[in-house]
């Protein structure tokens, strides 16, 4: 969330604007967040007032309308080494950093821990003010807004004359990715790992791929490609919430149809089936954004880095990949657990933002819940437990058909790279949380063995496979739940950091 310019324009006469906000120093986190709050909805609400005055005809200004995002800016004067132990919090080294910000309410809680780690690891306040980067109207929008195409033509002159639109020339993961450069002497180094015009693009598109608000999402994330996983974790969170007994205050199923203990909406889904999104998700919601978010991504590598991309803005403390997946050994049963400790990423989908030499580690926080919540769910541990669950690389591949091709030199490639599963998803979704710096992980349930001529085919289920899959969701929850008793700065790996790495986490 550094401080892009679009142009060379400043503050001036030649736009119709709200007054400036100069910027201000805080000592503490909680003036810092208020300022934030204050510079967004005044900016906000100018653009929304003088949109809806254009499209009533109350207001016919020829100068250009623009507002502002708000900043965090820091200055660091020295090479001070802090406490190394911690992977995020300080600034590489000497200089001007700042971000752009969006959203400040929603990120309140986010917010407060980063600004107070920067002013208690530095021991210099932190200024708040107004940044040079334009707000586009469509982001100064609440989520999901419509306009009416024959109010926009009334306007008589297009939008983007008027209006700020989103650019996608500074909508960009150049921070994420590590190839941000400073271009000229007037840029800040980046604080965040997005700016705020990349983390409204994100935004809007959660609204649009889930059908939820951005508001509702938890910090704590499950993604599935199977829909059996959606109807189990549904009724899982009512039965939680409608006992009364939970730590969990609702259930938010897509299009923000809401289930709490005074809310009964036990049929939602049949009743709303037909305004499914592309990627739906439900989410259990507990104090502090501290629940659990679940998405039926569906099948493909495309689609989990597209909802990956959009998640990360939100800045989850974790996400697990649980679904289903092909068995590469002769060994393994059907409903076995494959808990992926590497990954062959045959996707190419993160290719030019991530190269494929680039490694992608497994997790130990990560990997000792899954085993954990493995173990507390099946009752089994040590060498009892490698009679369900083996620990290997998992395969990532584009073509879900690749059986029906030649496949002699794939099946040599599986076994050169010891792989014991194979899918369409995981690999994506650890390589994007390795670029995004979310914390990751993947526990596989086997649903074939298409090597060995078990087929996925109707009817044929075994019932330890069905015993399984009724377990693997459990599983999953089980493991969310012991990440979040784990203290944030602990959960987020230093392997994940870069050597010039932002403050923010």
């Amino acid at each position: 969330m550094h401080n892009t310019k679009i142009d060379m324009e400043t503050h001036n006469s030649t736009f119709y604007s709200p007054p400036a906000i100069s910027f201000q120093g805080c000592q503490n986190a909680e003036h810092a967040i208020k300022l934030l709050i204050e510079i967004y909805d005044k900016n906000t609400k100018f653009l929304q007032n003088t949109f809806n005055d254009i499209l009533n005809k109350k207001n016919f200004t020829t100068s250009r309308v623009r507002a502002y995002y708000p900043a965090i800016r820091i200055f660091v004067r020295t090479h001070d080494i802090l406490d190394s132990r911690f992977s995020y919090g300080s600034v590489a080294g000497p200089g001007i950093y700042q971000t752009t910000i969006t959203q400040p309410k929603l990120f309140k809680e986010y917010l407060l821990d980063q600004i107070n780690l920067l002013i208690q690891n530095h021991k210099v306040p932190v200024f708040i003010g107004e940044s040079d980067l334009p707000m586009p109207l469509h982001f100064a929008l609440p989520y999901g807004s419509h306009v009416e195409g024959y109010k926009i033509d009334s306007i008589k002159r297009p939008l983007r004359d008027v209006f700020d639109v989103p650019d996608l020339s500074v909508t960009d993961d150049n921070i994420v990715n590590g190839t941000w450069k400073k271009s000229t002497h007037n840029d800040f180094k980046p604080l965040a790992p997005f700016t705020a015009i990349r983390t409204d693009y994100s935004l809007h598109r959660l609204q649009h791929y889930t059908a939820t608000s951005p508001d509702f999402f938890q910090n704590y994330i499950l993604f599935t490609n199977y829909q059996f996983y959606v109807d189990e974790f549904c009724t899982i969170a009512k039965k939680l919430i409608l006992s009364g007994n939970s730590e969990y205050e609702a259930l938010i199923e897509p299009n923000n149809i809401i289930t709490t203990k005074d809310n009964k909406n036990i049929d939602n889904i049949k009743n709303n089936a037909k305004k499914i999104p592309q990627m739906p998700a439900y989410h259990l919601i507990r104090k502090n954004h501290s629940g659990i978010t679940l998405i039926n991504i569906g099948v493909g590598p495309s689609n989990a880095k597209t909802i990956t991309d959009h998640i990360a803005v939100l800045r989850p403390h974790a996400w697990l990949m649980l679904g289903h997946c092909a068995g590469l050994r002769d060994s393994q049963k059907l409903g076995d657990y494959v808990l992926a400790h590497a990954y062959v990423r045959d996707d190419h989908v993160l290719d030019s933002d991530l190269p494929t030499w680039v490694p992608i580690p497994a997790l130990a926080e990560i990997q000792v819940a899954l085993e954990k919540a493995v173990e507390e769910v099946s009752g089994l541990s040590g060498w009892e437990l490698k009679k369900i669950m083996r620990t290997g690389t998992v395969a990532t591949i584009d073509n879900r058909n690749w059986e029906l091709r030649d496949n002699h030199e794939l099946v040599e490639r599986f076994s050169q790279s010891r792989a014991i599963a194979l899918d369409m998803e995981s690999a994506t979704i650890a390589a994007n949380g390795f670029r995004l710096r979310v914390p990751y992980g993947t526990l596989l349930c086997v649903s074939d063995k298409p090597l060995h001529g078990e087929l996925k085919l109707p009817g044929m289920a075994s019932k330890f496979y069905v015993q399984q899959v009724n377990k693997h969701l459990e599983i999953g929850i089980k493991t969310l739940e012991l990440l979040r008793n784990m203290p944030p700065e602990k959960l987020h790996s230093r392997k994940l950091r870069t050597f010039m790495e932002t403050a923010f986490k």
